[in-house]
This record gives structure tokens, C-alpha cells and sequence, in this order.
């Protein structure tokens, strides 16, 4: 990975009873449309064992390319969708220590 890579974490709190429906809508469009996007590297969905919520983790090859996704008029065109079932809070940030086992 270059230097200028980057790690995006969404975080969002759904609507009870909904989870289901968030995960269906994100992995739909991470096949549709973000795996075709420039400078995607990976994505994972994490859901919350209480239903509460699921986390985005996704990484990126730099700060343009997250930016370029954000603009993307098939990703503005389901931001609608997922307001409706969720709340969303963001961050961006570059990896600063890896642990393993």
C-alpha cells in the first residue's frame, strides 16, 4: 500500500427491526457499484450482534479516491436509501499500527 492509503470506518445506527434490510442494501451496491469504483481496495460489513447497528470498514488507495466515491452519482443516488433505515457518522483515517496474533 502506498503511504497515502486510507481506511474508511461508517458507522451506522439503524432502525430496530432493519439491520437486515441496511445489510441487503450495502452489499448490493458494494457488487454494483463500488467494486467498480477507482482506487477500492476492500470492504467489510460488520452487523451488531444486538441489531443495532453495522460498520463499513472499507480501504482505499487515498484520500481522492474516497472523495471520487463520495461524488459518484450511483452512490448519491443510494445515500436516500440508507438515511432511511440508518444514521451515519464517518471517519477517515490511515492505519498506524497493525497487530496480529
Amino acid at each position: 500500500m502506498s503511504d497515502e492509503s486510507v481506511v474508511l470506518i461508517n458507522l451506522l445506527k439503524v432502525e430496530p427491526g432493519k439491520q437486515d434490510a441496511l445489510v441487503a442494501l450495502l452489499k448490493q451496491n458494494i457488487d454494483s457499484v463500488v467494486r467498480t469504483l477507482h482506487g477500492w481496495r476492500k470492504t467489510q460489513l460488520i452487523a451488531a450482534t444486538d441489531g443495532a447497528g453495522v460498520v463499513i470498514y472499507s480501504e482505499w488507495e487515498s484520500p481522492a479516491a474516497v472523495e471520487a466515491m463520495r461524488n459518484d452519482p450511483r452512490m448519491k443516488a443510494c445515500f436516500p436509501k440508507i438515511a432511511e433505515l440508518a444514521s451515519l457518522d464517518s471517519v477517515m483515517g490511515s492505519t498506524v499500527a497493525r497487530e496480529a496474533r
